[in-house]
């Protein structure tokens, strides 16, 4: 490794709610020279790096993004120069944020590199929801999963839906109308599901509804990107406790005040 370099640190900056940010996090920010940051994250954590130069790299499916390529170029050019560069990644920097390519291009720079683990957007979808994504009654784990690949194909919902595990699904509210399809093929109808957008953040919401309502509800509800959609027994637990009623005998409900809407056929 190069010891005249400075170094990278990847942090997680979690679901936007900057109190669930970790000690190491605060503190790394306060040690930055350069902060990086992610389009999901909450802009009002760069008060928590006073010193530093704040860079934009956002980067959203379906929106204009940053390369990855300049992303990547400017961590190593500022770090060569000896100074400590913050990547900030909203959620969990090692689920679904392309960390795996950018911690290989500063190993093969001789950056050092500092990872800081965070919350990831399913973990704060469950806890609006005040549920567990394990629950022993309903399944034995949970399972985290893009909706695309890097080729633009889809997982196998089949084989996911096999495994009788509570579903965490990111990055999948363009496609919720083929993936609710999909999973219908291998799962009942009236199987619990639930949407939440901008998990744990101000501007959460949350849709609770079942498989073969999930795509029409969501879309009536005007729910879009960024969110987490969870589909399992598990979900329903949530159904029962704000509303004493199972997982699709409700009929539609709208909370506005607190963000969350119930719907169901």
């Amino acid at each position: 490794m190069n010891t005249n370099t400075g170094k990278v640190t990847l942090l997680s900056a979690g679901p936007g709610d900057l109190d669930l940010l970790t000690l190491k996090a605060v503190k790394a920010l306060a040690a930055a020279d350069v902060v990086l940051l992610d389009d999901l994250a909450n802009p009002d954590i760069v008060t928590l790096a006073p010193q530093a130069r704040v860079i934009r790299v956002g980067k959203r499916g379906g929106c204009r993004s940053t390369p990855q390529a300049f992303i990547e170029r400017m961590m190593r050019r500022y770090a060569l120069k000896g100074l400590h560069v913050v990547r900030v990644k909203g959620g969990e920097a090692l689920l679904f944020g392309r960390a795996g390519e950018e911690i290989a291009i500063l190993r093969d720079a001789g950056i050092a590199l500092d990872i800081v683990n965070g919350i990831s957007s399913g973990f704060a979808a469950a806890a609006g929801l005040g549920i567990s994504l394990t629950h022993r009654r309903h399944c034995h784990g949970v399972t985290f999963v893009t909706a695309h690949t890097e080729d633009h194909g889809e997982p196998d919902w089949a084989a996911l839906a096999a495994t009788r595990t509570t579903l965490a699904i990111y990055m999948g509210m363009r496609r919720i109308g083929s993936i609710a399809a999909a999973l219908l093929a291998s799962l009942p109808a009236d199987t619990p599901a639930a949407v939440v957008q901008w998990a744990g953040a101000i501007a959460e919401r949350r849709l609770l509804t079942r498989l073969d309502r999930l795509a029409a509800d969501a879309v009536d509800a005007g729910f879009d990107s960024p969110a987490v959609i969870l589909v399992g027994d598990a979900i329903g637990e949530s159904v029962e406790a704000e509303y004493g009623a199972a997982a699709g005998a409700l009929t539609a409900v709208d909370k506005a005040d607190d963000g969350v809407v119930a719907q169901a056929a």
